[in-house]
């Protein structure tokens, strides 16, 4: 005999479970939470459950054929009791709480949805004596407040900050005038988690593959490398359109937008056509809306004397002739300020040991392409400061926006040789700015994404390089007898090995008044 489960009686509990999620301020009659931690659902059956007998079976689902090898399917028993395939991901489990009637039908359930579930919009149903029904939609974000998540933030005041926290400070301006500017978050208004996750089905990877890209959605580095790409409209799709002409018509001047919910409350409402206009700050503002809202810890940074590197030398080159005249234009150039966000997360897929994981540059500002799309991150800030290049995503490219040299060079009219005149190595990436956690303060990030300069550079046996500063007095220099204009003179140079191990295949270079480059003069 079919038994009916009262949909009249269907408890969510959706106040006390999104309060104890930390989703209160999103809504509190629908039902929101975060993976890795538990809530509670109370169903009232038509008749009487017996614990000894009687099964019943719950299945959650999310996205398009979803599956259990994808962790996008999941069934579970109560009580408990293992249903999954051993290829299964993402395992859901239920527990029988107190409080709980049996005999009268009664259920009081704790379901916990696994550290490692996609987030998105799921659909739970139950199946009990051959009688299945729908019981909830409800979303799943992000949980920077379980350990088991790679989003965990140890700090409950950083979580207030870099979650919860829905206004903030966007500094701009110049290395020499730091100008904060007040922007409204807005990660928990109306209709914002709606808004995000729609956001993720638009994206170039969903449409290719919906179910691969719904399964992905367990991993930050890959829901944020999609949010990059989507914040701006150079890929189908995009939020904002950017523009950094004078000519503002159809929209508005970037200088317009002071919060993001305005804007992606647009974007949604007109059906996804982008919002024009923005540039780097309103990327980076909406941008770090969208991933507080997904429970990606997020914080916007500023970066003065931003170098833009175009062809991945990681120098930023300049030419001019004998007359002194540019030879020709660069592509390469030097913005005074740049805007992008970080976001917290694990990177196991770089080293087991945890040495990446925390902040990761994520830049939604279309610059390059990285993998075919206008993208940028998740970039680790601790790879970055340590000039390790080979390591994915973009590395490269932040590397040379904070430490790139500014190299000058003179192209002879003869043969087009270039030969280098001069190279700056202070100037690109000054004053790296963010809000204070609980003030309006400016934190210096500089010395979190580059080592003071006048460093050493070292090579590994693997190819690897790494750098530190060495405040020790390197070289001695003696001159023998006296000096004379256009005379050779001899010198005696005394070099201190400044780290305690073997130095091999080192090359040292002389460079001063007179000469055009420095010259290797010794191997």
């Amino acid at each position: 005999v079919a038994v009916d489960i009262s949909s009249e009686l269907v408890d969510l509990h959706s106040d006390t479970n999104n309060n104890e999620h930390h989703t209160s301020e999103i809504s509190v009659t629908e039902l929101i939470v975060r993976r890795g931690q538990a809530f509670k659902l109370t169903l009232k059956l038509s008749q009487p459950f017996n614990l000894g007998f009687d099964q019943l079976i719950m299945t959650v689902v999310t996205g398009k054929d979803p599956s259990e090898d994808l962790g996008t399917k999941s069934r579970f028993g109560v009580p408990g009791r293992s249903l999954h395939s051993a290829s299964a991901k993402a395992v859901w489990k239920a527990e029988l709480q107190r409080g709980s009637s049996p005999e009268t039908g009664v259920l009081v359930l704790i379901v916990s949805p696994p550290a490692d579930a996609p987030i998105g919009e799921y659909t739970l149903s139950a199946s009990f004596k051959d009688k299945e029904k729908v019981l909830a939609n409800f979303s799943v974000l992000f949980n920077p407040w379980s350990s088991d998540d790679w989003v965990f933030l140890p700090k409950e005041e950083e979580r207030r900050e870099y979650v919860l926290n829905e206004q903030g400070i966007i500094y701009r301006g110049g290395g020499d005038y730091i100008s904060p500017m007040f922007w409204d978050f807005g990660q928990f208004e109306q209709g914002m988690v709606k808004i995000c996750l729609k956001m993720l089905d638009l994206n170039v990877k969903y449409w290719l593959n919906p179910a691969d890209d719904v399964s992905a959605r367990c991993s930050p580095i890959y829901v944020s490398r999609v949010v990059s790409a989507m914040i701006n409209s150079s890929d189908e799709g995009g939020v904002v359109m950017g523009n950094w002409g004078n000519d503002y018509s159809g929209g508005f001047p970037p200088t317009y937008w002071s919060g993001s919910y305005a804007i992606l409350k647009q974007w949604y409402n007109s059906y996804y056509r982008s919002v024009r206009y923005g540039q780097c700050w309103v990327f980076a503002g909406v941008m770090c809306s969208v991933m507080r809202l997904l429970g990606i810890p997020c914080r916007v940074v500023s970066n003065f004397q931003s170098a833009h590197d175009t062809n991945k030398n990681l120098t930023i080159d300049n030419y001019f002739d004998n007359n002194g005249a540019m030879e020709r234009e660069s592509k390469d150039s030097i913005w005074n300020f740049h805007v992008w966000v970080e976001g917290w997360m694990r990177r196991p897929d770089l080293a087991k040991d945890g040495k990446y994981d925390g902040w990761q540059v994520v830049d939604p500002t279309p610059q390059e392409r990285s993998e075919g799309l206008f993208c940028c991150g998740p970039a680790s800030v601790t790879a970055i400061r340590n000039g390790e290049v080979d390591l994915k995503y973009d590395v490269p490219f932040v590397f040379a926006e904070v430490n790139a040299d500014s190299v000058y060079w003179l192209v002879s009219i003869d043969d087009g040789s270039r030969t280098k005149i001069f190279s700056d190595t202070e100037t690109v990436g000054q004053n790296i700015s963010t809000k204070a956690v609980g003030s309006y303060k400016r934190v210096d990030l500089t010395n979190t994404y580059k080592h003071r300069e006048g460093g050493l550079t070292c090579m590994d046996s693997r190819g690897r390089s790494s750098y530190f500063f060495s405040g020790l007095r390197l070289f001695v220099m003696q001159v023998s007898g006296g000096s004379k204009v256009n005379q050779e003179l001899t010198a005696e140079v005394v070099f201190t090995n400044p780290i305690d191990e073997t130095l091999s295949d080192c090359s040292m270079s002389l460079s001063g008044s007179g000469l055009m480059i420095g010259q290797e003069i010794t191997k």
